[in-house]
């Protein structure tokens, strides 16, 4: 049998370990391995992302609901503060948001009066700007968003905050 043979190929475990029959290793024989070894799902990277990303959010959503807007509509309207006149594509690239998301939280910010949207003077782009009303708002919701960055800051004893900022940054990279 030639090395490299894909590890998918049924062999008996003395096959399995004949080093005339290469390195590959046979799947059936691994996965009876695997099965015996504990797996802590409890630690997995993925889920306790998401875990995180929903009580933040929900977190968010509960100190804004009094402004009227949810996290993602803030994190919209901070960056329009931050970075005026963007392309929505800009926009969707630059807060990690699905454009069609992004989309449907504009309409409802513009009926709302806090952004206005305008086609831009070259090609088929929208651009998007925060309203005066938008810009009033931000400053209203600005204490309070120091404020739970303030708690969310504390809640991070181990690793600290600046670590943990610096990790999810570069698993946002992936």
């Amino acid at each position: 049998m030639p090395f490299g043979e894909p590890i998918y190929h049924r062999r008996s475990h003395a096959q399995s370990c004949d080093p005339a029959w290469g390195l590959a290793v046979d799947a059936v024989y691994m996965h009876g391995y695997m099965r015996a070894m504990q797996d802590d799902f409890s630690q997995c990277m993925v889920l306790n992302t998401r875990m995180a990303a929903r009580a933040v959010t929900r977190h968010a959503d509960h100190r804004l609901r009094r402004f009227g807007v949810t996290a993602a509509q803030f994190n919209i309207l901070t960056t329009l503060n931050d970075h005026p006149d963007r392309s929505v594509t800009e926009m969707a690239n630059s807060i990690a948001m699905e454009r069609s998301t992004l989309s449907r939280n504009l309409d409802l910010l513009e009926r709302k009066g806090l952004v206005a949207k305008q086609a831009a003077e070259h090609g088929n782009r929208r651009i998007v700007a925060l309203s005066e009303a938008g810009a009033e708002l931000v400053e209203k919701m600005l204490p309070e968003w120091r404020k739970w960055q303030a708690e969310l800051r504390d809640t991070l004893t181990n690793p600290d905050f600046e670590g943990a900022i610096a990790a999810l940054q570069q698993l946002a990279k992936l």
